[in-house]
Parts: C-alpha cells; structure tokens; sequence
C-alpha cells in the first residue's frame, strides 16, 4: 500500500472524518500506522469511540478500497494529500482540512492565490452582471477564481475566469462521478482544462444536505479573501462568508438594492463589517499586502475599436445586429460552438460593447 493509499482508505472509513483523521495522525505518526492499530490502542485518541476504533482496525472490511483506485483510474483522476506541495496552505491551515482531495485537471502553485466567489443559486440579472465583472477581472489580473460549480452566482464566476482566459477551480459537493448540477457537466469540463474540479468525497458519492455545507469550509479555506456577490438573509453563501471569518479570511460584499431581498444578505455583511466593494481592484488592492508583486485589475474599457477584435468577437459582434438577439439565435448566426459564444460574449460584455439582457438575450453597446 503507498502512503496515498492509506489516506484514501482512511477517508473513506464511514464516520471518521477529518478532525479525527488529524488526530490518529499526531498519535501514531502516519497514515498506515493508523491502519495497522489495534482497537485497544485506537480508544486511546482523544474523540475515537469503540465505534471509530473497531471500524478502523477491521477497515479492510469496511470499505472497497481496490474498487475506488479503479475508479480513480478509470477516470483519470489525481489525489492530492496534504503532505503534497500542491495541497492549498491555507486550507491546510483550517481545523478540519480534508484528509485528501480528488482533482479532475491539474492544479499550480499559482492556485495558492484563490479568490472565491460565492452567491446565490437564483441570481438576478444584477447579480450575474456583478458577478461576471468581477470574476474576469480577478482572473485577468492572475488570481485563480475558486467556487461551488452551484446554478446562478458560482455557474457565472467559473465561466467569467474562463473568458478572461484565467485560471478557475470548482469545489464540488458530491464525488466527481455524481456531478451535481448534472447541466453544468460542459462547464466542469471546460474547467478542468483550465484548472481543476475538486472534491474529497469517493468518486460516486451522491450529493446530499450535509455535503453542501461541508463544501462550502473549502472554498472558504482555500481562498485569500471571499466575494459575496448575492444573497438572501438566509442563504449557504452567508454560512460560508462565516466560515472563512472564522478561519481569518477577509470578506467582501457587493452591495444591492435595500427593497431586494436577494441582497439582503449582501448588505447585512457590509452592516457586519464585511468590505464593501463596487469592482475587482478594490479586492486586488486589499489584498496587495498580502501579495505585494500580484498585478492589478485591468481597466474595463469604455469602448474597443473593431481593429482590436479577435476573430471569434468580431464574428459575434457581427451576428448580435443592431437588435437584442437571444444567445441560441446568435450562436446560430455565428456558427461557433456554444462553449465558445458564451467565452466570446462574456469577453464583449468586459470590453463594453454589448449589453447581457435578462433571459440570455444581448444587444450591441455601440
């Protein structure tokens, strides 16, 4: 058994988890020598009932473990532990960091400087527009976007950082072979090649109530600062926004209308102290101290002319006309694949030249 192994099968143990997986490890020292122990010697870790004890030392008959590295393989999969350099420091750093991560992609060391972004899954037009500047520019300036993968505010930051041509990281609430939202499977594969898709759940675990959360501490943990873009009193963004104070992290709220209860979350963080923020260089230059060499968020420009269109951009910029066009409509008048228009159009929206409408419709700015 490699020392990768031993991770994966002690994360795989039922009801262990990582708090406790980081105890036995300061007991005995290594991942194998947990699973060698016996149950008279397990009992003896602080947190470690007869329960843990007896599903640890009899392991092999708890869990498949031949059948998850045939998967893994099968799927071509890496696993990242924390005694891997690539392993996020600061997510290293929270009380109950995983034991190890399944990543779809490759991950950098450049992916040590995450920003997240977080928001509501039933966004508003305003939250998407928010959201969309704010992500290309983070990305643009070299930042890795990190998020949820989640419908609305996630779905937009991870396709923004890949219109910028930047670097984007999905934390997943599910395994890798149960996607969840199973539509956002195109976007998960378009993130892979640009970054990774992460989880530290086995490859077919289903999403639940309890994994969402629980994802949630990652993407707090692994960012350098969080963006809340949108979001009710009530919402799982906010319990996120809470757990990366908690972990040090600083928070950052866009604001929004005070009659919209969708942004009421947003404003109750800026009541708490969270940083208010109208653009992606007031995260940049907030975060300078903590990164004095990192560049600076790039200017969105107020016009650009047709000259300076790539290709693919003057060709949707062509096929939009004069008129507000739906996006099936331009992608069908343009003939390039829909991966592409929605990089290309975000691209347009960042350069001001067309205008994101409500119900994926678009018009010409200029």
């Amino acid at each position: 058994m490699t020392r990768t192994e031993a991770y994966l099968a002690l994360n795989l143990i039922p009801q262990v988890g990582p708090v406790r997986v980081k105890k036995l490890l300061r007991h005995f020292g290594s991942p194998e020598a947990v699973l060698a122990a016996k149950s008279r010697d397990l009992i003896l870790v602080d947190g470690i009932g007869q329960t843990h004890a007896d599903a640890i030392s009899q392991w092999e008959s708890q869990i498949d473990l031949a059948g998850e590295c045939k998967k893994i393989e099968e799927r071509g999969l890496k696993l990242l532990t924390q005694e891997d350099p690539l392993y996020p420091r600061l997510l290293r750093e929270i009380h109950d960091p995983p034991v190890l991560l399944y990543v779809w992609g490759e991950l950098l060391p450049r992916d040590h400087n995450a920003i997240g972004i977080v928001g509501s899954r039933h966004a508003t037009h305003y939250g998407l527009s928010a959201t969309k500047k704010l992500a290309f520019q983070i990305a643009y300036a070299g930042y890795t976007v990190i998020s949820g993968l989640a419908r609305g505010i996630d779905t937009a930051a991870h396709e923004a950082a890949l219109a910028a041509k930047g670097r984007t990281i999905a934390v997943i609430g599910s395994g890798i072979g149960k996607l969840y939202p199973p539509e956002n499977m195109a976007l998960a594969e378009r993130i892979a090649q640009n970054g990774a898709v992460l989880s530290e759940y086995p490859v077919d675990r289903i999403a639940d109530k309890q994994t969402f959360p629980y994802r949630n501490r990652v993407v707090a943990g692994w960012s350098c600062g969080l963006v809340v873009v949108e979001a009710p009193v009530r919402s799982g963004s906010l319990i996120t926004a809470q757990q990366a104070a908690d972990q040090g992290r600083t928070v950052y709220a866009v604001p929004g209308p005070i009659d919209k209860p969708t942004s009421a979350g947003c404003n109750r963080l800026i009541q708490q102290g969270a940083k208010l923020i109208m653009d992606g260089a007031d995260v940049l230059d907030d975060l300078m101290s903590l990164f004095p060499t990192a560049p600076t968020a790039p200017k969105v420009q107020e016009s650009t002319p047709a000259a300076e269109l790539s290709l693919d951009e003057r060709i949707l910029y062509d096929a939009i006309g004069t008129e507000e066009a739906h996006i099936n409509d331009i992608t069908t008048q343009s003939g390039l694949t829909a991966a592409t228009v929605n990089a290309t159009l975000m691209r347009l929206e960042m350069k001001r030249l067309v205008r994101a409408l409500p119900g994926r419709r678009y018009v010409r700015m200029v």
